[in-house]
């Protein structure tokens, strides 16, 4: 089985969603693998997940469009590094081209790109026809890995009998692929794991915190914004309308004992008081986050926060005023 990751940027994550909806039949038919970040439970290392992924991948895509070009992570480290283990012969690395961008001149640009001319898949008169052209063109990558290495396809590799109809040719995939699904075990994990997950869940807030200030400003020429770190567990955010200070907070961690792991505060970082947290629990199968949902949400929340909508849930009370 080849195995197949993503590399695109977050504002394309719908249209990632989509194509891999149509990657589904050659994951049934146990030919393809598929792997994006956001598989990425709690208490795993972020990098270091995608990282190992991206080394260890048959095949990468590269969803291209303006933001994909634009993101630091997505160009310099993800591309760069999938283009290095192409030209070794390590990978098969693919460009999908899902909105129009001036790529061709750019270092993938010298790949083929998985649609005819690099047609982006908004121009097509459905998006299911250009990823129809897409699927197509990965089924021939993973057919040519499988002859580079000498293996035949993992349908006709099963002792089974001659496949005589759509019928029987179900049966052999399901015996191929045929498992349970509760795997599960349980485990316990360490103060290490549990640090690490936290170091990292803050860090995406941060990330997530800068992104969109610098996002809703370019949209409104009347919104400034402000974003300081404080230190290496804090940062405050501020977002200004025609000069005025309309809304702000803080966010901090490292606390646990009397404001929870990670703490918002609507008046900046204050240790001394705050308006909510997230604190850091495990059930023995993942780590999770959970609010105490205080005063700005009402108490209206889920129980199981992965570290995505942590910023959600944090961002949600900053631009609230402003709604």
């Amino acid at each position: 089985m080849a195995t197949l990751v993503f590399s695109y940027a977050h504002a394309d994550e719908a249209l990632r969603n989509e194509l891999e909806k149509h990657l589904s039949p050659l994951q049934r038919l146990g030919l393809l693998e598929t792997w994006h970040d956001r598989r990425i439970v709690a208490g795993q290392h972020f990098v270091g997940e995608i990282d190992r992924n991206f080394a260890e991948a048959d095949i990468i895509l590269l969803l291209v469009s303006p933001d994909f070009v634009n993101s630091d992570y997505c160009f310099d480290i993800e591309m760069k590094g999938a283009l290095e283990r192409d030209s070794r012969g390590e990978a098969v690395v693919i460009p999908v081209i899902l909105r129009p961008s001036h790529w061709t001149k750019l270092p993938f640009g010298k790949l083929q790109a998985a649609t005819k001319d690099g047609k982006a898949i908004v121009h097509f008169p459905s998006h299911d026809d250009g990823f129809y052209e897409v699927v197509a063109s990965i089924e021939k990558a993973v057919s040519l890995l499988n002859k580079r290495r000498g293996q035949p396809d993992a349908i006709s590799a099963t002792p089974v009998a001659p496949i005589t109809s759509p019928s029987v040719m179900a049966s052999a995939v399901s015996q191929a692929t045929s498992r349970s699904s509760n795997l599960r075990l349980k485990r316990a994990f360490t103060d290490l794991e549990k640090d690490q997950a936290l170091k990292e869940c803050f860090e995406y807030i941060a990330h997530f915190f800068q992104t969109s200030l610098d996002e809703i400003k370019a949209r409104k020429p009347e919104i400034s914004v402000d974003f300081v770190r404080v230190d290496a567990k804090g940062f405050e955010a501020k977002i200004y309308v025609d000069g005025k200070r309309r809304s702000q907070c803080g966010i901090w961690y490292g606390d646990g004992r009397w404001t929870g792991d990670i703490t918002y505060s609507s008046a900046g970082v204050t240790p001394g008081s705050y308006n909510d947290s997230i604190h850091l629990e495990d059930d023995g199968y993942a780590i999770f986050f959970k609010p105490i949902g205080m005063s700005f949400r009402g108490g209206e929340h889920k129980d199981r926060l992965d570290r995505h909508a942590v910023a959600e849930y944090f961002w949600t009370a900053l631009i609230e005023p402003l709604q």
